[in-house]
């Protein structure tokens, strides 16, 4: 691994959020988003996001945080859900982006990215595969294991608390 590296995170932020929710706790993305940096030299993080109109403070959070937001237009379902699936633009987005870092960290527990982690792995671009929840993910992933983190382990350091 070089001294200096510039890696990027590529970040499923529906799976990550509602996977970490499930496990009955809520992410801290600013302290994630220095995590990210300390611990893996990331310097560019995109987080993809289906873009709903009333949370324009959220984003400008994630922003002010350092993310790239990348947002996907959303639809809206009949029993009011909002369906806003990202993941051709996480995968579009770590193939345009390749040339520019070293390696890439991902961020799902989702199984539809496994062609790209093992595109990734097999260029020597992968850093890291974290996973949100270490009890809950695609088997598809799990031969990557050496390549695996959990954010689940890492509640105690990257939980929310409201700031008084």
């Amino acid at each position: 691994m070089k001294l200096h590296q510039k890696n990027y995170a590529f970040i499923d932020s529906r799976n990550l959020n509602l996977s970490v929710r499930e496990q009955g706790w809520k992410l801290d993305f600013k302290r994630f988003r220095k995590y990210l940096e300390d611990k893996y030299s990331v310097v560019k993080a995109f987080l993809f996001i289906g873009f709903v109109a009333e949370q324009q403070s959220l984003y400008a959070s994630l922003q002010q945080y350092g993310y790239v937001v990348i947002f996907k237009p959303t639809l809206a379902l009949s029993e009011g859900r909002v369906k806003g699936n990202v993941d051709a633009e996480l995968v579009l987005h770590a193939m345009i982006e390749q040339p520019h870092y070293d390696q890439a960290v991902i961020v799902t527990g989702d199984g539809d990215f496994h062609c790209l982690v093992e595109y990734l792995k097999k260029q020597g671009k992968l850093r890291r595969l974290l996973i949100p929840n270490k009890h809950k993910y695609s088997a598809l992933l799990r031969r990557f294991a050496a390549d695996m983190g959990f954010l689940s382990d890492l509640r105690g350091k990257l939980e929310f608390h409201e700031r008084k």
